[in-house]
C-alpha cells in the first residue's frame, strides 16, 4: 500500500484521522523528546541508583564515624591497632587465624 492509497484510505473512513492523530500523540509521548516516557523511566532508574549510593555512603560516613569515637580513648586505640593493623608489643607474638 503506498501514501497515496493510504491517505485515501483515510479520508474515506471518518475514523482513519482519530486514529493517526492518537498514532502520532503516542509516537511523540513514547520516543520524542525530552519528556518521553523511555526517557523518564531511564531517568528514574538513575535517581534510584544515586539514592543507593547515597545511602551506601552515609552508612560508610557513620560507620567510620562511630570508629573515630571509638580511638579518642587510649584502649580503644591499642585493641583498634591491634585488631587492624596486627600491631604487637615487642615481648609479643601474633598468630593470625584464617577462617
Amino acid at each position: 500500500m503506498n501514501i497515496s492509497k493510504f491517505w485515501t484510505y483515510i479520508r474515506v473512513h471518518k475514523w482513519g484521522k482519530y486514529v493517526v492523530t492518537i498514532l502520532l500523540f503516542l509516537v511523540v509521548f513514547l520516543f520524542i523528546g525530552d519528556q518521553s516516557l523511555i526517557r523518564s523511566i531511564h531517568r528514574h532508574r538513575e535517581i534510584r541508583q544515586m539514592e543507593e549510593q547515597r545511602d551506601m555512603y552515609r552508612d560508610a560516613t557513620e560507620q567510620a564515624q562511630r570508629e573515630i569515637q571509638l580511638l579518642h580513648n587510649k584502649d580503644s586505640l591499642e585493641r583498634y591497632a591491634r585488631e587492624h593493623y596486627f600491631m604487637h608489643n615487642a615481648d609479643e607474638e601474633i598468630f593470625l587465624i584464617e577462617e
